[in-house]
């Protein structure tokens, strides 16, 4: 939708919103018409703000198709601008006739039947949503933030510009604001599959989030229940996950001379960085937790229950691919019922050049895309795959195979922040950056029912040796 198409649609709702207001000021609302007449402010309220918030973000291509038409909008957009001025107007002295009504005998509220702080929120609304000039879209005030953080990180403004513009600095340190943490935790979701298809809670304080799995035994009775025939306890076994956020950080540097170079974005760049760099760790505390001194007990790795071959699997011999298949058939079979209905594979690099080359029994590639043409299915069940599923030889297929949804992170609102570091690579001419969150992420299932299952082929189990 064009700009000119745009102020006639802004000008027929402010037009309805004024005539509904109009007979508000009269008292023409019955008390029957009362509930519709709110609704109907409502969704024309919602629609101003987001025609206001589509010309507010219109980009230069948009305002005309040529120079008449311009001129055009132009014109309305005085005339908006006059008709905001008597709007504004009105809004006054129709707030003095309220105030004279509420001094009387509440003759307006006897007539319609309306009470009228009712009437009165109503008429506030409608005049909020009138009022919509130097009002900002969301989306604009989001880029705007985002500007200011930026630039204050590679010093094009100073402290007291940045907070002014919204961003929390104090003790050497920048709260990242939530549009760019937003960011961040997105780049994360396409990175780091275990955001993808895990669940997420976010919670504000570093506090523990508990997590409980139980199974429970139901009784029966075919026979009425008497005296002396009670029913039994049912005996319920919990296990307490609890998730205990741990301090995260990344470091970026980057050379001085590439923050005083002109025309280059060097704020997205540094963002950019910090994002991978962010995301690299993220990552592999999730999958692995091998980081010395920071272990993560409840990473994929180590807490998924480890599938081992039943007959010995080469993948460079000839003839291994009907041998991997029965294994990734079995493999399929170790989830309960209720676990392998929402299963999926996670799968690395090595693991999805090697189904590429197989094929079934009757000669059918075993890995296909789905009907969309997005992605893959195996065995019948959704199929992505990563880096960070690597063990520690890359060059072993490793399949993981289970419900996702399992795998549990906590994201601690407002805790991610930004601290630009100057004098430590000053040596070097660089700048650093280092980002710093809070965020615990462990697989939790029932102790009876496993969710996720790790095979790597080729890999033997330790306590048998076979």
């Amino acid at each position: 939708m064009n700009r000119k198409q745009l102020l006639a649609l802004q000008k027929r709702t402010k037009a309805r919103l004024t005539e509904l207001r109009s007979k508000l000021e009269k008292n023409e609302v019955r008390a029957d018409d009362l509930e519709s007449v709110k609704t109907e402010v409502e969704e024309l309220a919602e629609s101003a703000q987001a025609i206001a918030d589509a010309l507010a973000n219109l980009s230069d291509d948009d305002l005309g198709e040529g120079e008449g038409s311009k001129s055009e909008e132009d014109n309305d957009e005085d005339r908006d601008g006059e008709e905001e001025d008597e709007e504004e107007r009105s809004d006054e002295e129709g707030e003095e006739e309220r105030d004279r009504e509420g001094e009387g005998d509440d003759s307006g509220e006897e007539r319609s039947g309306i009470p009228t702080e009712q009437r009165n929120s109503i008429m506030s609304k409608i005049g909020n949503s009138l009022s919509t000039r130097g009002h900002k879209s969301s989306k604009t005030k989001e880029k705007e933030l985002r500007s200011a953080f930026a630039n204050f990180v590679v010093g094009k403004i100073s402290e007291a510009e940045a907070r002014s513009l919204g961003v929390e600095v104090g003790n050497g340190s920048v709260t990242i604001p939530e549009v760019i943490a937003s960011e961040v935790i997105t780049y994360a979701q396409e990175e780091n599959l275990l955001r993808k298809y895990g669940s997420r809670h976010k919670t504000k304080g570093d506090v523990k989030y508990p997590v409980l799995v139980k199974k429970a035994e139901a009784n029966v009775n075919k026979k009425e229940r008497a005296a002396g025939n009670e029913i039994p306890e049912t005996g319920i076994e919990f296990d307490e996950i609890l998730l205990d956020p741990a301090e995260f950080d990344a470091l970026a540097t980057v050379t001085k001379k590439l923050l005083k170079m002109s025309g280059a974005p060097i704020e997205d760049i540094v963002i950019e960085e910090l994002k991978k760099a962010y995301v690299r760790k993220e990552t592999r505390y999730m999958f692995n937790g091998d980081d010395a001194g920071n272990e993560n007990p409840g990473a994929l790795a180590k807490k998924a229950v480890a599938y081992y071959e039943t007959e010995s699997v080469d993948i460079n011999a000839a003839g291994f691919s009907q041998k991997l298949y029965d294994q990734l058939v079995n493999l399929k079979g170790q989830p309960v019922t209720e676990v392998l209905k929402k299963s999926m594979w996670i799968i690395n690099r090595a693991a999805l050049t090697t189904l590429e080359k197989m094929t079934d029994t009757t000669g059918k590639p075993l890995l296909h895309e789905v009907s969309d043409g997005v992605g893959y299915k195996l065995l019948g069940h959704k199929v992505d795959f990563t880096d960070a599923a690597d063990g520690t030889d890359p060059t072993k297929p490793v399949f993981y195979f289970g419900d996702f949804k399992t795998f549990h992170i906590q994201d601690v609102i407002g805790a991610m922040e930004l601290q630009k570091l100057v004098e430590k690579y000053s040596g070097t001419n660089k700048v650093g950056f280092q980002i710093y969150n809070l965020l615990d992420g462990q697989l939790v299932y029932s102790p009876f029912e496993p969710s996720v299952y790790r095979y790597e082929v080729g890999a033997t189990d330790p306590n048998t040796g076979a």
